[in-house]
């Protein structure tokens, strides 16, 4: 966009992989619901080189409303956000999915979260008035057991959120590591912030693509958690 950086009400940044279809019904909606909301915004789409055509459909969507990042680097959902929060320009930094499972319409209470002074927040299924649709009961356990696994390191109830926004100072100068699979997690415990909040929201599961969730994503997340661990006892040590 145009705007010098800073000028810029919210950036939302969005990874993808073969979303191309996804994409198509939600950056409509998306800008949409900054016209609506009456917000200067701008989405980054930061894409890991897609054969679907994910990046040239963006580009098409979006016109002068965002960007794309054609990555070319370490592939990887964290990766691809890190960059897009490096690229984005806006005053209050935004993350979600593509898949349609983060309803675009809730952006604007999660930016008026943090207008009305909030450093993060962060879009939840377990405070009041937030749940799941579609989920097998072993699905549900599992991200109910991961949650509960990473209270001793966020207060974050819905700490495998990978939708949430914040004040653009809660990640400055922090190291943000590319390697774990929940980018919102690394932001819970690392960032900046003295004050959080969860906004309620209904997950619905993806229609179109395939889910990123396996036995392999699980064990990469226990190797998350106690990463992060570390850190924070190397952090108190020093």
């Amino acid at each position: 966009m145009s705007e010098p950086r800073g000028e810029i009400d919210v950036s939302v940044v969005i990874p993808t992989r073969n979303e191309a279809p996804n994409l198509r019904a939600l950056l409509p909606r998306l800008l949409e619901a900054f016209r609506g909301a009456g917000l200067s915004g701008e989405v980054v789409v930061a894409d890991d080189g897609s054969p679907d055509g994910t990046a040239d459909a963006a580009e098409a969507l979006l016109g002068a409303g965002g960007r794309v990042l054609r990555r070319t680097g370490t592939p990887g959902l964290a990766p691809a956000v890190i960059e897009g929060l490096a690229a984005a320009g806006g005053r209050i930094l935004c993350v979600m999915d593509a898949d349609l499972s983060h309803p675009p319409e809730l952006v604007p209470a999660l930016v008026r979260a943090v207008r009305e002074g909030a450093d993060l927040a962060v879009a939840s299924r377990y405070v009041p008035g937030g749940g799941v649709e579609g989920w097998p009961w072993r699905r549900r356990w599992m991200s109910r057991a991961a949650c509960w696994l990473a209270r001793p390191l966020t207060p974050v109830r819905d700490a495998t959120s990978g939708f949430f926004c914040l004040r653009r100072s809660v990640i400055e100068g922090v190291p943000l590591t590319a390697s774990g699979f929940k980018i919102g997690l690394e932001v819970f415990v690392k960032g900046r912030h003295a004050r959080l909040v969860e906004v309620p929201y209904v997950f619905r599961d993806r229609t179109e693509g395939t889910s990123k969730l396996g036995s392999r994503v699980m064990l990469q997340y226990l190797g998350h958690l106690a990463r992060l661990a570390a850190w924070r006892i190397l952090r108190r040590r020093t």
